[in-house]
């Protein structure tokens, strides 16, 4: 009966631990509950990075990115950290059990009333024994538990939201590339163009039928193209260095061939509503997580303005002899509870429980803040979006008129009715559109990618 009335308490005292944890209560949006402009789009934002990438060359470098990036390591090793953190927390809720052996054995000199010889003796002794366990009444360890594990939470969404920032900017990277790949080729065309006509009017002028005026204004022409070729290469070699450095190594060799900026390289992807951007996005996820954690951190502070009770006990055997050690009569037991009780501690209870309080403001704030930035993000993406296709549509529109006109040019001096200026005139402004027209279709598929990172990135 007294185990039994022992284990009964024991089970009242913990079923009975009260919890001081403030209630969370909801916070208000700071922002609409929809999202302006049109957030039409054929796919939802929740599709996985391969299914909203449909170059396969993208597909395979944001693969290599997130096998091999040094920062996205870091940040997995953060979360097992932080798991282990857990861990440790989440022991203190159960007791330590620890077992104990001794063996002793002992010679001496025998008392003056005696023979005078050497005497001999033993102890012996095994015993198991509860280790300065908490009894937590008011829910301590169990706010310290919660934090924890808040925080474990909180540091995988920041896993997640490195994980999603790595596969957009990989993805700005390769685009970036494919535009500058196409500016490349522009520009060699239009080098190699200016070089057949200062051949042309280099033989005119050789002839005496054109000013040297003219000569040395193709000249000049020739050599800017030379210019921006050598510029675009330089830029094409730095964001191949980029990609090395965000794929944790070389790149492969058997990457397969990519698509240009006016195909299908993402998917169109739809905003939908706040509430599924709360859900998904790491980065509000993260601050709501730490959030809880801090108002755990309270419940833990609050506590410690209350007694402690903490329980030690040991039971087992012991006996002068190791034949005897475990015969009857050789039992043994300790059980020491102990109680402290908080008297004046220089108002260091009431600074933690202040500071605690503090904490949890600033974490309100952080998400607030986090929910702000999310919705900015995925307006300004909406906006650019519908502006962005309007303006693609008048360049390319712009670029088919400037072709006609420098084909006119060309034909007309070819005749001889025209002089070289107008066709350089209308081969410069035809250039130009096309490079608008790069740049445009650039912008087009970056704020597509940043779109689908603003929304979650489908993690």
């Amino acid at each position: 009966m007294r185990k039994s009335s022992a284990a009964t308490l024991a089970l009242t005292f913990l079923s009975g631990a009260c919890s001081l944890i403030p209630p969370l209560d909801s916070i208000n949006s700071p922002v609409s509950a929809k999202f302006p402009g049109n957030t039409g789009g054929e796919v939802s934002a929740d599709i996985g990075w391969q299914k909203f990438f449909t170059d396969p060359r993208l597909r395979k470098l944001v693969q290599t990115s997130l096998d091999n990036n040094r920062d996205l390591r870091i940040a997995t090793l953060n979360v097992e950290q932080s798991r282990a953190q857990y861990a440790i927390s989440r022991g203190d809720l159960f007791p330590t059990i620890s077992g104990n052996g001794i063996a002793e054995r002992k010679r001496a000199l025998g008392s003056p009333d005696s023979s005078g010889g050497m005497l001999e003796s033993g102890n012996y002794g095994v015993s198991v024994g509860l280790v300065s366990y908490e009894l937590d009444l008011f829910g301590k360890v169990r706010s310290l538990n919660s934090a924890a594990l808040e925080t474990y939470f909180a540091s995988d969404a920041a896993r997640v939201g490195a994980q999603i920032s790595l596969v957009a900017e990989v993805a700005n990277q390769y685009l970036a590339q494919r535009a500058l790949e196409e500016q490349i080729a522009l520009s060699q065309q239009t080098y190699d163009g200016f070089n057949v006509a200062y051949d042309i009017i280099k033989k005119r002028f050789d002839s005496g039928t054109v000013s040297e005026l003219e000569l040395s204004s193709m000249e000049v022409q020739r050599q800017t193209a030379k210019v921006d070729l050598a510029t675009f290469r330089q830029r094409s070699q730095e964001i191949t260095n980029s990609l090395v450095f965000l794929a944790g190594g070389s790149i492969p060799n058997n990457l397969p061939a990519g698509r240009s900026l006016d195909q299908v390289l993402v998917a169109p992807v739809k905003a939908g509503v706040l509430s599924d951007l709360m859900r998904r996005r790491p980065d509000i996820r993260e601050a709501e997580h730490q959030l809880r954690a801090a108002n755990a951190n309270i419940g833990a502070a609050r506590a410690a303005f209350f007694p402690s009770v903490s329980l030690t006990s040991d039971a087992g055997t012991a006996s002068r002899s190791l034949s005897g050690l475990f015969a009857n009569g050789t039992g043994t037991w300790l059980f020491s509870p102990q109680i402290n009780v908080p008297i004046f501690s220089g108002g260091i209870n009431k600074a933690v429980l202040d500071s605690a309080e503090l904490s949890k403001q600033v974490e309100i704030a952080n998400y607030e803040k986090a929910i702000q930035t999310g919705f900015r993000e995925v307006a300004d993406s909406l906006a650019a979006r519908s502006g962005l296709a309007e303006r693609i549509t008048a360049t390319e529109g712009l670029v088919a008129a400037q072709q006609k006109r420098t084909n006119l040019a060309t034909a007309r001096f070819e005749k001889g009715v025209d002089s070289y200026f107008e066709v350089l005139t209308a081969t410069l402004d035809l250039f130009d559109a096309r490079q608008s027209l790069i740049r445009l279709r650039l912008a087009r598929e970056i704020n597509a990618v940043n779109l689908y990172k603003a929304l979650g990135g489908g993690w």
